[in-house]
């Protein structure tokens, strides 16, 4: 029996995946389908979902998925594909603004945890694997965002604690955090003056404004500002002007994790188009009994199938300790020319259905950009790879 093109029969088995990987995706697709996919279209025009939302994914294991068991995590057998698994799963609902606000521990915490002392990651992270605290990270700044070795916001050391003046922006849960982990100057020009230090987004001189955005409705986005801000030297996470490596570390699994989620994005773009195509009549037949919609079908399939292997194996690299960094530049940039590609088909092959908000494939295509720029944009991945092969 020929499988439909829904969302399951586009997935590429895996050799690197076993029961507690289907397992684990059984537990979050229920998740899913009983706490996500109803509300998010009320979620996306209303600009925002329920902060209740972190702890009841946190309740079956998701905000904690793949970190220390002392923090609060679940770590034990956990290894890079169940991550992925819980990317895609979370995608089915068509919605990268949740993904986005949902998860954006999986970029604040981890530089705490690899280079902050232990009473810092011990105060901050079991919070926020909890629910019960939101976390932000905060690099790109107005004058720069990839280009973070020139990034302007300084602290100065006076005492026990640093006075922080600086601004950044297209700050994912900037408005909703309650720490912000946060790259600054200490030291002088370039990536050897720069540091990260955990700023609480209550304190004095700190003040946040959002930004509308083209996509990711639910996702609050904003522009914060620090004037004069006093932060306890304590609060320095890793060692005074080494934190470049730290995030430069953090962009290598944003990467892999953004283009597990575009690919899903893909073929949900993919199924919905199918299924569009089987249903609707034109000019006396069903729409996927014209050659040219099966041609556009088969094209998506075959630009899905492609980027899910490349994703797969960069997987099982990371997993052995690998870190290949022009590989998951170009896997990046591969998986959102995927999105951008299937969300524009879909889009043709839906027609006006497509174009009317409620929509999956109208959510994701107003997302595409997003994920063709964040973590670095198509541009800086291309010349990365290529700087990192020789050239």
């Amino acid at each position: 029996m020929v499988r439909p093109l829904d969302f399951d029969s586009t997935r590429l088995p895996s050799p690197h995946t076993g029961e507690s990987h289907e397992a684990w995706r059984r537990t979050v697709r229920a998740f899913v389908d009983r706490e996500i996919a109803p509300y998010v279209n009320e979620w996306d025009e209303r600009g925002e979902f329920p902060r209740a939302l972190h702890r009841k994914a946190a309740e079956i294991g998701l905000i904690g998925l793949g970190y220390p068991e002392d923090y609060g995590g679940t770590s034990d057998g956990v290894d890079v594909f169940h991550s992925l698994i819980a990317s895609e799963e979370l995608a089915r609902a068509g919605a990268g603004g949740l993904i986005a606000g949902l998860m954006t521990h999986g970029i604040g915490l981890p530089p705490i945890l690899a280079l902050g002392p232990e009473a810092l990651k011990r105060r901050i992270a079991p919070p926020v694997l909890a629910g019960e605290k939101l976390i932000a990270l905060c690099v790109t700044e107005p004058s720069g965002g990839s280009d973070v070795a020139r990034l302007k916001t300084r602290a100065v050391r006076r005492g026990d604690v640093y006075i922080v003046n600086g601004e950044k922006t297209y700050i994912t849960t900037g408005m909703r955090a309650d720490y912000l982990t946060v790259a600054v100057r200490t030291g002088g020009d370039g990536a050897g003056g720069l540091s990260f230090l955990l700023i609480e987004a209550d304190r004095k001189g700190v003040s946040r404004a959002p930004l509308p955005k083209m996509g990711w409705w639910m996702s609050d986005t904003a522009s914060i500002r620090f004037d004069d801000v006093e932060v306890p030297a304590e609060n320095l996470i890793g060692a005074e002007n080494q934190g470049f490596a730290g995030i430069v570390a953090n962009f290598n699994m944003e990467r892999l994790s953004m283009a597990a989620q575009a690919i899903a994005f893909a073929r949900v773009c993919l199924a919905d188009a199918a299924d569009w195509a089987l249903a609707r009549e034109t000019f006396g037949k069903p729409l996927a009994k014209h050659q040219v919609i099966r041609h556009k079908l088969a094209e998506m399939l075959r630009s899905v199938l492609a980027a899910q292997a490349f994703l797969d194996h960069c997987a099982w690299r990371v997993k052995n300790g690998v870190t290949p960094v022009a590989a998951l530049a170009l896997l990046k940039t591969q998986a959102s020319r995927t999105m951008e590609f299937c969300a524009r088909e879909a889009m043709q092959i839906l027609g006006g259905a497509g174009f009317i908000r409620g929509c999956r494939v109208e959510r994701i295509y107003r997302e595409v950009r997003v994920m063709a720029i964040g973590g670095g944009s198509e541009e800086i991945m291309l010349d990365l790879a290529a700087r990192q092969s020789g050239l």
